[in-house]
């Protein structure tokens, strides 16, 4: 696990130099704190940063091929690396390590582009043969490990973080106002867009390929949702328990403390079950949970400890307080753009907290994307029972009722959750799906900001991601069309990023081995029926658990792993609010109506409407704007 940087001149007879590289990977030292390597030949220059997992003593990079005319710098785990090493040796190729990051090198000497149709595992790695002049920048198919580039007048430059191409002189630190609008609009900036002009994200599954003068970018895998499997319930969750024994056995392979997150949930508790019953030494497992303000918060932490018990695991807890500002200051600078799901806060400190103890963790998400987890999904599906009430009842009765709810006190999100539900059935299937996905709508997005930045904003283009990937699937199940956006979108650009961004600011690997490549293209083959089964979410799952996991873990209500919130806006970190909200700062960075942002800081106060995660999403931002928008290095 490392973190790469490198560029590549567009003229080919200008060479390039290693110096910059060095500056480049200096700025990600974190992602590899074990070791480091440069390479320059020809008009290409890569380096890399390395925590060392696997092959302690041979893995330095970057790593050549036989007689050195293709050389790799390689982000990430490839599981399958020794039966892949195996073939190869059968070609004829030499090996003088033991890493996966060599087999890469050597697939691509037999396959080119088509090498990581090869690979199981999680990556982002660039590849140059000097043979051909080809560079090749790819990530995984499910976005486990980032991909940025830019391109200027001069070059190509790429690296597994922003901050590190800014360590080039002509990149450019401009703010991309579409980009900003997407993070208020989601909470995060999905792919290709960033939040500065100019640098892209790859996108999951994709690459980025060089020849002969000519940039392509390409998608190289895609999910199918069809045809549905005809085997019966029993045989799917007999399948369904071998892949997923599989995917976590392989992920085992370390030379180095390896842990897991347990959060009380099947999906983690089903992981930590599936590890004890393949590890000769007991599992060090940590939980988060919550101290702080008064309130009925969700909190799984039993649930951990029962699931600990049973598999006899050296488990760790740690309680989250609502004094976030070094945690968000910190979470800030991992990601170099603006980013506001709220799990930064927990994530951050387990991260911490395991980062003593072990170098790798195994985690459980992807559960939910891949057997319905979220209520979001229950929602969708009731919402085409809720549009055969007639259209006067919807209209004038219910929703005007509904809107009339106060929050509750709690903090729970179930009269917001109502609203959001009701507002949505007056939409078509698509902008319905993206009223449950977007955190607020264009036209209160319009009103946010202050004009001048409201005319560089393509409004359109932002809530065009929030439903582009659900109709790709065309006419199929609905279902399978919202887990099909949310895999593509959500589950790498929120999900996967935070949990690689806040475990490699703390040099630790996160494994998810519910997204095991092999085991999501089984789940999207499982008819929608037996992932939802009347009101229970993640049915199928829970089946496969049942007998592996305490049963307290599966009967009990999904609570997730997020933070309250809502209720520390109204009590802790109230002084936060009205220091970096005030109206008069508004006015002085002219980016905001402070009219808009005073309006909904009342109604969250008063509890007439929870907007707690677009006054989160204002905190951070402010965060990033003051510590790293303008100077391009966030601290």
């Amino acid at each position: 696990m490392c973190g790469i940087a490198g560029y590549l001149n567009r003229d080919p007879r200008r060479p390039a130099e290693t110096g910059p590289v060095v500056r480049m990977c200096d700025a990600i030292v974190h992602r590899g704190p074990d070791d480091a390597g440069y390479h320059a030949d020809g008009p290409l220059a890569m380096g890399m940063r390395r925590l060392s997992i696997i092959d302690l003593a041979g893995g330095h990079q970057p790593i050549a091929n036989e007689d050195q005319t293709v050389w790799i710098v390689f982000n990430g785990e490839i599981y399958n690396h020794d039966e892949l090493r195996a073939g190869l040796k059968a070609r004829g190729h030499a090996f003088r390590t033991h890493t996966d990051t060599e087999v890469i090198v050597h697939l691509w000497e037999e396959h080119g582009v088509d090498c990581v149709q090869h690979l199981r595992g999680m990556f982002g790695f660039a590849i140059w043969d000097s043979r051909t002049g080809e560079f090749f920048l790819v990530r995984d198919r499910l976005g486990i490990k980032p991909m940025f580039y830019v391109q200027t007048d001069e070059r190509l430059a790429f690296a597994s973080e922003i901050k590190a191409l800014f360590a080039l002189d002509d990149v450019p630190r401009e703010p991309d106002w579409t980009g900003i609008d997407a993070y208020f609009s989601y909470s995060y900036i999905p792919a290709p867009l960033t939040g500065f002009a100019g640098i892209s994200k790859l996108p999951a599954a994709h690459y980025l390929h060089v020849r002969d003068g000519r940039t392509e970018i390409r998608r190289y895998w895609d999910l199918e949702f069809a045809p549905k499997s005809g085997a019966r319930p029993g045989q799917l969750v007999d399948e369904l328990v071998a892949i997923s024994e599989e995917a976590v056995r392989l992920r085992l392979m370390s030379e180095v403390p390896l842990g897991a997150f347990l959060s009380g949930g099947v999906d983690s508790s089903l992981v930590v079950a599936l590890m004890a019953g393949s590890s000769q030494e007991a599992i060090r497992t940590f939980t988060m949970g919550f101290a702080g303000s008064k309130g009925d918060f969700l909190d799984e932490t039993p649930y951990a400890r029962e699931v600990s018990a049973a598999f006899g695991t050296r488990h760790t807890e740690t309680a989250v307080e609502p004094r976030i500002e070094r945690a968000l200051r910190a979470g800030i600078a991992a990601f170099d753009e603006p980013f506001a799901d709220d799990s930064l806060i927990p994530t951050f400190h387990i991260c911490e907290e395991a980062a003593k103890a072990v170098t790798v963790i195994m985690t459980g998400l992807g559960g939910d994307e891949n057997f319905a987890g979220y209520e979001r999904y229950l929602g969708f599906r009731f919402s085409e029972l809720y549009r055969r009430v007639p259209g006067f009842l919807r209209q004038g009765v219910i929703r005007p009722v509904v809107n009339a709810l106060k929050e509750e006190k709690g903090g729970h999100y179930r009269i917001n959750h109502l609203k959001r539900f009701v507002a949505a059935g007056e939409l078509d299937l698509a902008r319905r799906w993206q009223s449950y996905i977007c955190v607020r709508p264009q036209a209160e997005r319009r009103r946010l900001y202050a004009p001048e930045i409201a005319a560089q904003i393509d409004f359109d283009r932002v809530d065009s991601l929030g439903w582009e990937h659900f109709e790709r699937l065309g006419e199929g199940d609905a279902l399978d069309r919202a887990l099909y956006q949310d895999i593509n979108m959500y589950l790498p650009e929120d999900i996967l990023a935070l949990s690689d961004r806040v475990g490699m600011a703390h040099s630790l690997e996160l494994r998810v081995p519910l997204i095991d490549h092999v085991l999501v293209e089984f789940c999207a083959k499982i008819p929608s029926e037996l992932k939802i089964k009347g009101t229970e979410k993640k049915h199928l799952l829970r089946r496969a658990a049942r007998g592996i996991v305490p049963d307290s873990v599966l009967d009990h209500r999904k609570q997730g792993f997020a933070s309250p919130m809502a209720a520390w806006l109204r009590g802790d970190l109230r002084p936060m609010v009205d220091r970096m909200l005030a109206p008069e700062v508004l006015r002085g960075d002219g980016l905001f109506d402070p009219a808009f942002v005073g309006g909904a800081v009342d109604d969250h106060l008063a509890r007439r409407q929870l907007n707690d995660k677009l006054l989160f999403a204002l905190l951070a931002f402010q965060t990033w704007w003051r510590d790293g928008a303008r100077s391009g290095s966030p601290a």
